[in-house]
């Protein structure tokens, strides 16, 4: 049973009223809500939230699921050791 203290979001801690909250005020996509509470963005990088959001997203508006728009990802392209960032590593040693 769920609800409105049932957290959707467990690395931010955020709450199934906050999501609906935020679609009431007309937040239409997952990556709208993520820009405002940071629902997606913590350790697991939305794989334990993003589909419940989208379920909320989907129910709100009268739209299947598979209708929702899901949220951008921007992977990593390369690892950078800090060390190139302070100025202690040349671009040769980390091809």
């Amino acid at each position: 049973m769920q609800t409105k203290e049932t957290i959707v979001c467990r690395c931010e801690d955020i709450t199934l009223d906050e999501i609906q909250s935020l679609i009431k005020q007309g937040y239409r996509t997952i990556d709208e809500i993520k820009r405002v509470v940071r629902a997606g963005m913590g350790p697991c990088q939305g794989r334990t939230c993003r589909m419940l959001i989208a379920q909320e997203l989907a129910k709100a508006y009268g739209v299947p699921v598979s209708e929702v728009l899901m949220p951008t990802f921007r992977p990593t392209v390369k690892p950078v050791k800090l060390g190139t960032f302070a100025g202690g590593e040349s671009d040769a040693e980390n091809c």
